[in-house]
């Protein structure tokens, strides 16, 4: 799981594909019968990362995520949100931004979710944090800390960190209940000084043992799973995603690569042959570096526009997504549509931008309502 901290943006900048911000990643889901090879993916959620999925109340599934949907300094906006799917993860609920209640007022936003079950039907999720934001990137002040649940969004804090290493900081864990133990897991540094590894009779209270030792192709920021109640996974990121697997959770086997290219990956088996897997998809494709105007196969027209903005795509219109909004990030219109054509009425007059999001691709206009 990425480290995912926002001190500002600049509207021009996030408009632009070139770099790749974690706003720019839509989560991906895919289906496999043996967990390594899996089907073609589909979105799960665009502008999210750092996915944790879980089984929850028999059929229910849960995933907790980071949701970067625009604009800016909303509820929706760089905060831990929640999907639901009753039907083994067909089909999936709206996103729903959580509630901590108790957190601290000095500490900043939760970040890096991991969702375990404990005490029956309730929920327990871990996640970074600080006390206050630290000066000059991440340091030893982030740990990881817990909030626990009945319904999946609303959470209670629960205080003091879970674990806490006083020279390096603690992110992107990874927590789960395997032979007869809690297990926690958290890069170290680099993908080849491996990460740590803490153990827990309640899951609140972890103690360290010997760390996993990795390689510069395996990244142990991901997640894990536990396969027939036997076999205990870490799946993590690296040229491919891959999965580490142990018998007993002390001792790890060898890495096994899977047919997928991304990152943050969490993987849950349904049932006997049915695994899916959200992970973090690349940047949507635009092919154009412009800030002002990356469109991809996308072209809009007229700009200036006083009452209809065309749209125009290379590869034929299929139902897409658009946003409009100000110089300030503030949504001035949302839509769904497979009509080459956007109604501006209601749109003030001065300069706006444009987001289209249709499957895989991705464009950004920057046009003037007169």
């Amino acid at each position: 799981m990425r480290k995912i901290l926002i001190f500002g943006l600049l509207l021009g900048t996030a408009l632009s594909y070139a770099q790749s911000f974690p706003w720019q990643n839509p989560l991906r889901i895919a289906w496999s019968t043996d967990g390594v090879n899996f089907g073609a993916s589909t979105v799960f959620q665009d502008s999210s990362g750092v996915p944790s999925v879980i089984r929850w109340k028999g059929d229910t599934l849960i995933c907790a995520f980071q949701w970067f949907r625009l604009p800016q300094n909303t509820p929706s906006w760089d905060r831990v949100a929640v999907k639901f799917s009753y039907d083994a993860g067909l089909n999936w609920t709206a996103p729903m931004p959580i509630v901590v209640n108790g957190l601290p007022l000095n500490f900043q936003r939760p970040f890096d979710p991991t969702l375990v079950i404990f005490g029956g039907d309730s929920l327990r999720i871990y996640f970074s944090s600080s006390e206050g934001i630290p000066m000059g990137g991440l340091n030893a002040t982030v740990n990881t800390y817990s909030a626990k649940s009945l319904d999946g969004v609303h959470y209670t804090f629960e205080p003091g960190p879970r674990v806490d290493e006083l020279t390096n900081k603690v992110i992107d864990p990874a927590v789960i209940y395997f032979n007869q133990s809690w297990h926690y897991t958290a890069p170290i540094g680099a993908p080849q000084e491996g990460a740590y590894h803490y153990v827990s009779p309640d899951g609140l209270n972890f103690s360290p043992v010997q760390s996993i030792p990795s390689d510069n192709l395996h990244n142990w920021t991901g997640n894990m799973m536990v396969k027939n109640n036997t076999e205990l996974r870490f799946y993590g990121s690296g040229p491919n995603i891959w999965y580490n697997f142990s018998s007993n959770g002390g001792l790890w086997n060898g890495f096994v690569s899977t047919n997928i290219q991304g990152g943050d990956p969490s993987v849950l088996q349904v049932s006997g042959q049915s695994y899916l897997m959200i992970y973090v998809g690349k940047p949507y494709s635009t092919g154009v570096k412009d800030p002002d105007s990356a469109g991809g196969p996308f072209q809009i027209y007229p700009n200036p526009a006083s009452d209809i903005l065309q749209l125009r795509s290379a590869e034929g219109l299929v139902e897409y997504h658009y946003i409009i909004f100000n110089t300030d990030g503030r949504i001035l219109k949302e839509g769904y549509t497979h009509v080459s054509s956007i109604d501006l009425d209601g749109i003030p007059v001065g300069i706006c931008f444009l987001k289209i999001i249709s499957g895989d691709q991705a464009g950004f206009f920057k046009f003037l309502k007169h």
